[in-house]
């Protein structure tokens, strides 16, 4: 690995301070040149390390500064290039951590580190953005009294389309209606479709992310998945052996193993698929 260069200065150190080794003495043989110590004591002619180790004054240098060069990476073994690869994706992923409480926080960025998503980890952003704004609405969406409108949802898996139905304060009175129709070669998501649909029943306008959502990646447990044999889509369970074919189930280590076989139709992953 890349040795660290050192700026040192030839003078008595001081308590706290790290000395570089550059003259040991001939007979000295608990340290070596380039052994780095710290001082905890100073005394006359010598200083004491924190191994409470005694070193001379002309052993040593004080260092002032330090800096790790560019490895050359043709230079480097392989066990060398896994271990730098490791520490930089951990400092990235530090970074990346701190970057977004920064800005969150202060709004400000203290290092200027881009986080690359996955499509699944947009996806997933995507659907959790959704359930809150549905949420959010149910508890804000009110009159000019300040009476909660209702919201009726009405999820077709089969059509892949979802409806809601707002009705007017204390009433059964349609106010308005939004719909949202997944389009055939989409995996459909009822949570994506209940924010689209609402947000055109209040007249807002759908944001863009909504409407193009990167397809999963991820096979999960509840995710629905079509099979070049099935005629049906089939839910994927937990249980790691693949039942037979009339089964309303497959299972996920089969997907997994098996993966270019399957489409990923439906990953709403809630009961009654709503």
């Amino acid at each position: 690995m890349t040795e660290t260069k050192y700026k040192t200065e030839k003078r008595k150190a001081n308590v706290g301070e790290r000395i570089l080794i550059t003259d040991k003495h001939k007979n000295e043989i608990r340290y070596k040149n380039g052994d780095v110590f710290e001082v905890k004591q100073q005394k006359r002619g010598y200083v004491r390390s924190e191994m409470t180790v005694n070193i001379l004054d002309s052993e040593y240098e004080v260092i002032v500064g330090e800096h790790t060069p560019t490895p050359n990476l043709d230079e480097m073994s392989c066990d060398e290039l896994v271990t730098l690869v490791e520490d930089a994706m951990k400092a990235m992923r530090t970074r990346s951590y701190k970057l977004g409480y920064d800005q969150e926080r202060f709004g400000t960025d203290t290092c200027h580190v881009t986080y690359v998503k996955s499509d699944q980890q947009k996806r997933d952003d995507i659907v959790e953005k959704a359930k809150y704004y549905i949420e959010s609405i149910s508890l804000n969406d009110v009159n000019a009294n300040g009476v909660l409108y209702s919201h009726e949802f009405i999820v077709n898996v089969e059509k892949r389309t979802v409806v809601v139905l707002r009705r007017s304060p204390g009433t059964t009175k349609i106010h308005s209606k939004g719909v949202a129709k997944c389009s055939p070669n989409d995996c459909f998501n009822a949570h994506i479709g209940k924010a689209i649909a609402l947000r055109r029943a209040l007249g807002i306008e759908v944001p863009t992310d909504y409407l193009n959502v990167p397809q999963p990646t991820e096979v999960r447990v509840g995710d629905y998945v079509e099979h070049y044999v099935v005629t049906e889509p089939v839910v994927v369970s937990s249980e790691d052996k693949f039942p037979p074919i009339d089964k309303p189930f497959i299972g996920l280590d089969f997907v997994n193993e098996y993966r270019g076989m399957f489409k990923i139709t439906d990953d709403t992953r809630t009961e009654g698929g709503a």
